[in-house]
């Protein structure tokens, strides 16, 4: 089983200024998004990282770089992690955009979204790369790593969704708040999604074991009937 934790960047001016920041360059953490960023480093101390792996906006390397401090790794950077190319939507205020008809589009039907301009993509494309980006990284550190991806909200809602097994018209219904982490453990038969915008809770259970059971080929891929006791207690 392969673990990617999904970390989504601090708040930045961008929004807390009400603005779809898009692929604008200069988009940093603010204050509160520096501390957020802290924060999660310091709640992720105790996980070992294969790697973490970054969308290249600034907000991204900022928020990973918190958390790469005091390791012995190296950030690295994937395009296909970063966010959604929203083409002349990209530094618009909110406020503006909900007049847009393709606004009610974005939230009813947000696979046949396509951003205006010679810049947009769709959401599907958005998805289709990001889920790529994912699977990618887990083929390269192998079925026991423990990996990190910090990107962006509609990105990691879009990854959340593949792994839910859900259509892309309801990634909408999934929230994805700055600094949260979201889980998924995919096994060889099916993505399990641990956890869903986290921005407290305990991770020991993200710890992998130093001696993992021997367990016959496919059975990772099960869930368990009756739904468990849960991740054990440290």
């Amino acid at each position: 089983m392969t673990t990617v934790i999904l970390l989504r960047h601090g708040r930045t001016t961008a929004n807390a200024g009400g603005v779809l920041a898009g692929w604008s360059p200069g988009v940093e953490l603010d204050e509160t998004g520096r501390s957020q960023a802290a924060a999660v480093a310091q709640r992720l101390a105790p996980v070992p990282l294969a790697a973490v792996v970054s969308s290249p906006l600034e907000r991204c390397r900022q928020t990973a770089g918190a958390v790469l401090d005091g390791r012995d790794a190296e950030l690295q950077t994937d395009d296909r992690l970063g966010e959604a190319r929203y083409g002349d939507w990209t530094g618009r205020p909110l406020k503006e955009l909900v007049k847009e008809p393709l606004w009610k589009v974005v939230q009813q039907h947000p696979s046949a979204a396509v951003f205006p301009g010679p810049e947009g993509e769709g959401l599907a494309q958005t998805q289709a790369r990001a889920v790529a980006a994912v699977r990618e990284w887990n083929a390269r550190l192998g079925p026991d790593a423990v990996w990190l991806a910090c990107s962006h909200g509609d990105v990691i809602k879009a990854v959340l969704a593949d792994a839910l097994g859900l259509h892309l018209d309801a990634f909408q219904r999934i929230v994805v708040d700055p600094a949260s982490i979201s889980v998924v453990t995919y096994t060889e038969t099916r993505p399990f999604v641990v956890r869903m915008n986290d921005t407290g809770g305990d991770v020991a259970a993200l710890v992998p074991p130093k001696k993992r059971p021997r367990r016959r080929k496919g059975r990772d891929s099960d869930a368990v009937v009756g739904g468990g006791a849960g991740a054990a207690s440290s």
